[in-house]
């Protein structure tokens, strides 16, 4: 029997299926990223984007199509990390301004939705390069619209245009020279197929566990869970002293101990002379008692009921936390109530050292992120409230947050929010310095993006698996060296593959030489390879700071 509509309810389900099918393909598809460096990744940040939206989804009853547009638009744009993820959310922005409308939906209705998918989608990247998501994204609506004039059965429709995505992701490699020498497919576009075909499932009526973590009421209000109370077995602490009337050898003892044992757990029985000690946890304090006055008169009792306590120290906790957000609300409240400034700056840093030189260069809000986890449109929307400034200038500091600011900056209507598309730290370092506080707003903004294109950038890693790129043999646990556009250098040894590395970056035109050095550097290693390019560029003035930064041993720039 065909199936001509969906509802909000198949909707929702088919948007979870997918959710969760990416979720369980992201380390698969973090391995098909060109480069073979421990970051955050395609599949993680595609991951994380979907599922802040799938919470919101998951945590309604009985949505409308209206509300669940909303819940996917707000939840993924919001959620976004990365450029994979922003991409994401904007197909799913499209796609949801195609439905939202409607009480069900039949396959043309979806073809369209679909095609407004990717028209959002490749708005929202300056440069859209084929070979990509967005590739993919695009064939499936060409195939979806092709369908939609020929049949309106959801059971033919669905793995069609499945299996043409399929064969489009296929051939991503013909239309990406990188991806072909890496041997890879584009690995967005795969983590879209994911979802494709997680949708489909839940559409078959496939077994899928929807759970989403961290999915709550949003109510506030601490409640002691069913499963808080289930870690207790034993309800109460059951504490006192027997003074012994009776003969109590270890025989005795033995099978009182075999008595507690049988009703509770936590037992210590201690005996001395003519008195017992006893501790027992129990869900029946009178049965101990009871056992123990066989043996003589009790003292010293004493019983605590431990689930009371529980609930008592989360109350405590609960508490200290609303008094601790009171705090944290008045401060708030002050900081809003003091006129806002002319500038403010917001700034992604990847290490303690490397954040303090941004907070010395005046950045008001440092966002923990880079490489290793991309931080969200959310995170930025939450740094941009925090800055009490009419014009604000964020720095991304790594090509693959640039989107997710960009957008944060759209969603921001209050406030001049300025993106500085600074790719790497060393960039975001300089167009702090081209900052002149008297210049106005927008020649300010221009200088800072005009001195980024002077700063050289090189970043010295590990590769996590073996691959072919950039016309180098590379192996897992080899030492990299990254400039902005290409691997620079390869090799066994973190010293030389750096030296390696910045040999090539330095020109008769160089100036400055600054190294920042990782947390697993040891000081006097960076050091010393501070004295070798002090001897080998005499005519640049070089700098050495510790960065503290993860993953990367070595950041160096050169201007």
């Amino acid at each position: 029997m065909a199936i001509n509509t969906i509802n909000a309810e198949m909707v929702a389900k088919m948007f979870l299926g997918g959710a969760k099918n990416l979720e369980a393909k992201k380390e698969w598809i973090n391995e098909l990223n060109v480069f073979p460096v421990p970051d955050g990744d395609t599949g993680t940040n595609m991951t994380l984007t979907i599922m802040s939206a799938a919470r919101e989804v998951h945590a309604m009853e009985a949505p409308t199509m209206e509300d669940l547009a909303k819940a996917i638009s707000n939840g993924s744009l919001r959620g976004a990390r990365g450029n994979s993820g922003v991409i994401l959310s904007q197909l799913l922005r499209g796609f949801t301004k195609g439905i939202r409308e409607y009480d069900t939906l039949d396959t043309m209705l979806v073809a369209h939705a679909m095609v407004k998918g990717v028209e959002t989608a490749y708005k929202a990247v300056m440069k859209p390069k084929e070979g990509t998501i967005l590739t993919v994204a695009r064939g499936a609506a060409d195939k979806a619209c092709e369908l939609a004039e020929t049949t309106d059965d959801f059971e033919v429709f669905i793995p069609e245009v499945i299996a043409y995505a399929d064969e489009v992701l296929a051939k991503t490699p013909d239309m990406l020279p990188v991806l072909k020498e890496a041997g890879v497919v584009d690995s967005g576009g795969q983590g879209l197929m994911q979802v494709f075909k997680g949708a489909y499932d839940a559409f078959l009526g496939k077994e899928i566990d929807y759970t989403i973590e961290g999915t709550g009421t949003g109510s506030g209000v601490t409640k002691i869970s069913p499963q808080a109370e289930a870690d207790i077995k034993f309800g109460y602490c059951t504490e006192f002293i027997i003074l012994l009337e009776k003969e109590y050898n270890e025989e005795k003892e033995q099978e009182f101990k075999g008595y507690l044992e049988s009703i509770g757990d936590s037992i210590v029985v201690v005996s001395d002379e003519d008195i017992v000690k006893v501790h027992v946890h129990t869900n029946d304090p009178g049965l101990a008692i009871q056992k123990a006055l066989t043996y003589g008169a009790l003292s010293r009792m004493k019983i605590d009921n431990m689930r009371e306590e529980h609930q008592e120290k989360l109350i405590k906790d609960a508490e200290k936390v609303a008094a601790q957000q009171k705090e944290e609300k008045l401060a708030e409240q002050k900081r809003q109530a003091q006129p806002p400034k002319q500038y403010g700056f917001i700034a992604v840093s990847i290490g303690e050292g490397i954040g303090e030189i941004f907070k010395g260069l005046g950045v008001d809000y440092l966002i923990e992120g880079g490489q290793t986890m991309n931080p969200s449109t959310e995170d930025m929307l939450n740094a941009i409230d925090q800055v009490n400034a009419t014009n604000i200038f964020i720095l991304p500091n790594n090509k693959n947050i640039i989107l997710a600011a960009n957008q944060a900056q759209s969603l921001t209507t209050d406030k001049n929010i300025f993106v500085i598309p600074t790719k790497t730290v060393p960039q975001g370092i300089t167009a702090l310095i081209n900052f002149v506080p008297d210049r106005p707003v927008e020649e300010n903004a221009q200088d800072m993006m005009d001195g980024i294109t002077a700063v050289k950038t090189g970043q010295v890693t590990y590769a996590v698996r073996d691959t072919h790129i950039d016309d180098k043999e590379i192996h897992e646990g080899d030492i990299m060296g990254i400039g902005d556009k290409t691997i620079l250098s390869v090799g066994k040894d973190i010293s030389e593959t750096t030296k390696d590395m910045i040999a090539q970056m330095v020109d008769e035109d160089s100036e400055l030489i600054s190294v920042y050095y990782g947390e697993d550097t040891a000081a006097e290693d960076a050091d010393a390879l501070g004295a070798y390019l002090e001897e080998t560029y005499p005519d640049c003035d070089v700098e050495v700071h510790s960065g503290g930064q993860p993953i990367y041993y070595y950041v160096v720039s050169v201007e």
